[in-house]
C-alpha cells in the first residue's frame, strides 16, 4: 500500500500547484488534473470525497483527516481551509502588478465588472467570476490568475468585523474601494458603526502599505474613513478627477461626464440612477490606469447586468426591474425611490424580506412600509421575512412561490414591476411566473 504524503510545507505545495495550477472544491465540476482540496462545512466533509475525486481525474488531493486508504496522491494537512489560503497568498507573492480591492455595503460587483469591463480593454485582467467574494472565493479567484495578469480585480463580501482585514492579508491590494458604507449584515457587523470600521479595514490596509484609494467625493463619511490615506483619487458629481451626473434613467442610465474626460455621455445598460457613483468609479479607475477615453466609453456601453442585479426584463408587454441579487434598508430604500419616479401607467411593487439586520429587522421593515406609503404605486407584494409583522392594506405571502401563484392568476398587461428582496427569499421566481403568464 502506498503511504499517504502527510506534510507539505506551502511552497512545497505550490511547486505541484505549478505542474497542476487548477484547483477544485466541489468533485461535480472536477477536470482532469485539478487539485481537489476536501473543504469542511456544517452539511458537508469533503475528505468523504477525496478518493472519488481521484478517480475522477484530480492530479491530486488535499484533506486533513485519516483516509483509511493509502494513496501516494493524498496530501494530509492541519487545515484544508487554512492551506487553501495559504497557498493562494504564496502565489499572490509572486506578482507584482496592480491587485484592486472592492466592496462596499450596496454596488459592489456591479463595480467591481465596470471597474473590469474597461481595464480588461487594454490590460490581461483577472477578476473575482460571480459571487466568489469569501474567505473560500477569494482564495480561489487568486489561484486562478495566470502568469500572463496585468491586473487583478478582487470583489470583498464581508458579514462581520476583521473579515476584511483577513482577505486584505491574502490579497495584498495596491488598490482599493469601498463603494458605499450602507445598512447590510448589521447582525454580524453590530450596527450601521460596525458596518463602517469593518469595511474600512481595507483603507486601514491601504494606509498601512501606500496604497490607492479610489473614493465617491459625494460621500462625507469616506473622507472621514479615508484620512491619512496618502493617495486617494476622488470622483463625484460636483468634485474630483472626474465629475459626472445622470442625464436620464428612463429606462436605463444616462450619464454626462462633466469634467475629467472627453467622454461626455454614456449610455449605459443599468437601471437606477443610484448606479451612477459606480459608473463613474470605472471611468476614473480607467484614466487612472491609462485607458484611452472611447475604450471607456465603449466598454461601459456594452455592459450588461447579470445575476438579478439592476437587470431591465420585458415579457410580453409587461416590464421588470429585476433587483434581487440581494436587499438591505439602504438598497430597498433607493430602489424604491427610483421605481417611483418612472413614469408608466401602471407599476406594482414586489418586495422580499431583508435578511441578517438582527434585533433592528423588525424598525427597518416598518421603514420601507412607510416609505412605500408615501407612493401611489398600483399594487404592493410583500414577501417572507419581517414584512410578515407589519399590519398593513398590502398582500402578504410567505413565500416567493406564493407570491409566484398570486401573480400567474392576475394576467398583468402593460405593467412595470420592481423585484426586489434578499437572496435567500429567492424571488426569481416571481420573474419566472411573470414570464410564464406573458401569453
Amino acid at each position: 500500500m502506498q503511504q499517504t504524503i502527510f506534510t507539505l510545507t506551502i511552497p512545497e505545495l505550490y511547486t505541484i500547484y505549478l505542474q497542476y495550477p487548477s484547483v477544485e472544491t466541489d468533485t461535480r465540476k472536477l477536470k482532469q488534473g485539478d487539485i481537489f482540496f476536501a473543504l469542511k462545512g456544517d452539511n458537508f466533509n469533503g475528505n468523504n470525497f477525496a478518493l472519488k475525486a481521484l478517480e475522477t481525474g484530480a492530479a491530486y488531493a488535499v484533506i486533513d483527516e485519516d483516509i483509511e486508504e493509502g494513496n501516494d496522491k493524498l496530501i494530509k494537512v492541519d487545515n484544508v481551509l487554512e492551506t487553501l489560503q495559504q497557498l493562494a497568498k504564496y502565489h499572490r507573492g509572486q506578482f507584482q502588478i496592480p491587485f484592486i480591492a472592492v466592496t462596499g455595503s450596496n454596488g459592489k460587483t456591479t463595480t467591481r465588472e465596470l471597474i473590469s469591463a474597461v481595464l480588461a480593454t487594454q490590460y490581461k485582467t483577472y477578476s473575482t467570476a460571480g459571487n466568489l467574494n469569501n474567505h473560500i472565493g477569494i482564495p480561489l479567484t487568486i489561484l486562478k490568475i495566470k502568469n500572463d495578469a496585468e491586473i487583478a480585480v478582487i470583489e470583498m463580501g464581508a458579514n462581520h468585523q476583521k473579515e476584511i482585514e483577513g482577505y486584505c492579508i491574502i490579497a495584498l491590494p495596491t488598490h482599493g474601494i469601498i463603494s458605499n458604507v450602507g445598512k447590510a449584515h448589521l447582525e454580524g457587523f453590530g450596527g450601521i458603526e460596525g458596518v463602517r470600521k469593518g469595511k474600512g479595514e481595507l483603507y486601514d490596509f491601504l494606509r498601512s502599505n501606500n496604497g490607492v484609494a479610489f473614493a465617491f467625493d459625494d460621500l462625507d463619511y469616506l473622507h472621514e474613513m479615508s484620512k491619512d490615506i496618502k493617495k486617494i483619487v476622488w470622483y463625484g458629481t460636483e468634485q474630483g478627477e472626474v465629475c459626472g451626473d445622470v442625464k436620464a434613467s428612463e429606462p436605463f442610465l444616462e450619464v454626462d461626464i462633466t469634467s475629467g474626460s472627453s467622454i461626455h455621455t454614456i449610455q449605459t445598460n443599468l437601471v437606477g440612477s443610484y448606479n451612477l457613483p459606480n459608473i463613474l468609479c470605472a471611468v476614473t479607475v480607467g484614466k487612472y490606469f491609462n485607458i484611452p477615453d472611447e475604450k471607456i466609453k465603449a466598454a461601459l456601453e456594452n455592459y450588461i447586468p447579470t445575476n438579478s442585479r439592476s437587470q431591465l426584463v420585458e415579457y410580453g408587454n409587461n416590464k421588470i426591474i429585476l433587483d434581487a441579487y440581494n436587499a438591505n434598508p439602504t438598497s430597498m430604500k433607493v430602489a424604491i425611490e427610483n421605481f417611483a419616479g418612472i413614469h408608466t401607467d401602471k407599476k406594482v411593487l414586489v418586495l422580499g424580506g431583508m435578511m441578517e439586520l438582527g434585533e433592528e429587522s423588525l424598525a427597518e421593515h416598518e421603514k420601507i412600509v412607510t416609505l412605500i406609503h408615501q407612493y401611489n404605486f398600483d399594487e404592493v407584494l410583500l414577501v417572507g421575512g419581517d414584512f410578515e409583522h407589519h399590519h398593513n392594506a398590502y398582500p402578504y405571502f410567505k413565500t416567493s412561490g406564493e407570491a409566484s401563484e398570486y401573480i400567474k392568476q392576475q394576467h398583468y398587461q402593460r405593467t412595470y414591476f420592481l423585484i426586489k428582496g434578499s437572496r435567500s427569499m429567492k424571488m426569481e421566481k416571481v420573474l419566472t411566473a411573470l414570464e410564464q403568464s406573458k401569453n
